[in-house]
């Protein structure tokens, strides 16, 4: 084989190690992963609890949320709420496998109350994103 064959050898090869890459990437944080497409923006803040975390991210005055679990995969009772000071939570509860939302509300410049549960174990945040 010439030079043109071994050029394309490297290419596949590399190719081939990118997406790998990439595979064992979206395998190692799946459940951030998840948030991170089902919410627009940055991630703000991450609230950990024994069964899971609520991960919390914002954009342009609105802040969105989802519960992810540790152990995803298994349908159990998850929720998250997001309430923005004033106003009542939005919430979305289910029996899920791997995320409990996302809820997103707009809060302008306003405190937000966080909360998740997964399993009957739970985290709440106080008045925060102030």
């Amino acid at each position: 084989m010439g030079e043109g064959g071994a050029r394309t050898r490297r290419r596949l090869a590399l190719g081939t190690a990118v997406l790998t890459a990439t595979g064992l990437l979206a395998v190692a944080v799946p459940q951030q992963a998840q948030a991170a497409a089902a919410c627009p923006g940055r991630k703000v803040r991450a609230l950990h609890f024994a069964t899971g975390s609520v991960l919390v991210y914002r954009r342009d005055g609105y802040v969105c949320a989802v519960t992810v679990p540790k152990k995803p995969g298994t349908k159990r009772q998850m929720s998250v709420s997001v309430q923005a000071r004033g106003d009542r939570p939005v919430v979305d509860s289910g029996r899920f496998a791997y995320r409990a939302g996302p809820v997103t509300v707009y809060v302008g410049k306003r405190c937000v109350w966080l909360r998740g549960t997964v399993s009957g174990r739970s985290v709440s945040s106080g008045w925060t994103l102030c």
